[in-house]
């Protein structure tokens, strides 16, 4: 098997229909922009339309130049030898220990972010600014950055230390126990995340409107829903997007709003979309997530487990000093190319799970109400209201909004 070109060919592939499904998603876009989709044509004003068309398109066209970037990063680290350079420099005077290997990847991880920053700076100060949604000030963002490597450090690093220690190890399919280390990893995550971490980025307090507290707990009595708590979030510091959600693991499980979406939606509104989320909850959907990630995980560790030992992954991807670091950072560069043309499977569950939340809402609480929640979502998130359908299957976690409002009318009908 020729390496090089097979990697050359799934990096030219993936750039293509990336860029591709980019152009199809502005074109469709801006060719919808001067008229409202008839289900919306009573809910949402044309101005507001045209902006969500506009924020759309000005996003998709930043995100062009990020594929373009990301392909020749991939290339510069790879095939330029940007990161054998790099573990040169690490690795000196113990190539293959298992620090000079943390380091390395730590290093890689480091390097990459600070390589995109431009992009991601430019999406926050430029055009969420331009569109009235950013409120993140750069004191924030730095803050958060500082915190964020300082998570990541203490959580990567024992992590980091004992899967190269697995794999140098020999231990007899050493893959299955490092599969075992990153699903039982991610379980505490689950559990740690909503009042560990998450707290050190945002302030969370408990919901004080007595009647929508009474209301919230009718329905998850029904649902059968047990909660460590209901929390509004301080999202309103960082961006007026608002949302809602349920996170955490066994009695960790708890309720957050996003204090932008109270101050948009009225009680009727929100008990709709909660009962939307219970509905993932009754429907298992963030154990089934669970199953099909750690079966995936599951593969792509056996994958690994293949390719480690084979020189020729290294030396034909600009390697020249094969170490278990470098190969699991050139796994993670080549995995996502592979992954990408299966998207649209994982797309689809997704919206299939949307589908069948929404179901669940309408039969738990007022369709009506969810259906002018999530109008009202739309128009506040300047989501687009026409995305392309091709771009979609491929990209969004959603139904498109006339798909889902259309299901939801026939469940009031």
């Amino acid at each position: 098997m020729n390496y090089t070109l097979l990697f050359l060919i799934l990096l030219t592939l993936t750039t293509i229909v990336r860029l591709w499904l980019n152009q199809r998603q502005i074109h469709n876009v801006i060719a919808h922009r001067d008229s409202v989709p008839e289900a919306f044509a009573d809910t949402i004003p044309l101005s507001a339309h045209r902006k969500a068309a506009d924020y759309t398109v000005t996003k998709a066209r930043l995100a062009r130049w990020e594929i373009l970037f990301d392909s020749l990063l991939i290339l510069g680290w790879t095939l330029g030898g940007g990161l054998q350079l790099l573990q040169d420099l690490i690795s000196h005077p113990e190539p293959g220990s298992l620090s000079s290997g943390v380091l390395l990847i730590l290093a890689f991880g480091m390097i990459s972010a600070i390589l995109s920053a431009p992009f991601s700076l430019y999406r926050t100060f430029v055009i969420e600014a331009r569109f009235g949604f950013n409120r993140t000030t750069l004191n924030t963002l730095i803050i958060d950055t500082l915190k964020g490597i300082a998570v990541t450090l203490v959580l990567a690093v024992p992590l980091l230390y004992l899967v190269l220690w697995l794999v140098d190890s020999a231990v007899s399919f050493w893959w299955l126990h490092a599969w075992a280390v990153f699903f039982a990893f991610g379980l505490l995550m689950g559990w740690a995340y909503p009042t560990l971490i998450a707290p050190l980025f945002n302030r969370f307090t408990p919901l004080e409107d007595d009647a929508l507290k009474a209301a919230i707990q009718q329905l998850l009595d029904a649902s059968g829903f047990v909660s460590k708590g209901i929390f509004v979030m301080d999202g309103s510091r960082r961006s007026s997007h608002g949302n809602a959600y349920f996170t955490g693991l066994g009695k960790s499980k708890r309720i957050v709003f996003f204090d932008t979406l109270l101050d948009s939606l009225n009680n009727r509104q929100i008990i709709a979309v909660l009962a939307h989320e219970l509905g993932h909850f009754r429907h298992h959907h963030v154990f089934k997530g669970m199953i099909v990630s750690g079966a995936m995980s599951l593969l792509g560790f056996a994958l690994l487990a293949w390719l480690l030992p084979q020189p020729r992954f290294y030396h034909e991807l600009g390697i020249s000093t094969p170490t278990t670091a470098a190969g699991l950072i050139l796994y993670s560069i080549v995995l996502p190319l592979i992954t990408f043309f299966i998207s649209p499977l994982f797309s689809w569950l997704s919206r299939k799970h949307e589908f069948e939340a929404d179901r669940y809402a309408a039969t738990h609480a007022d369709a009506n109400d969810l259906i002018t929640a999530l109008v009202k979502m739309y128009e506040d998130n300047a989501s687009t209201l026409t995305p392309d359908p091709l771009h979609s299957i491929f990209y969004d976690s959603h139904p498109p909004a006339a798909i889902r409002i259309s299901e939801l009318q026939k469940a009031v009908s």
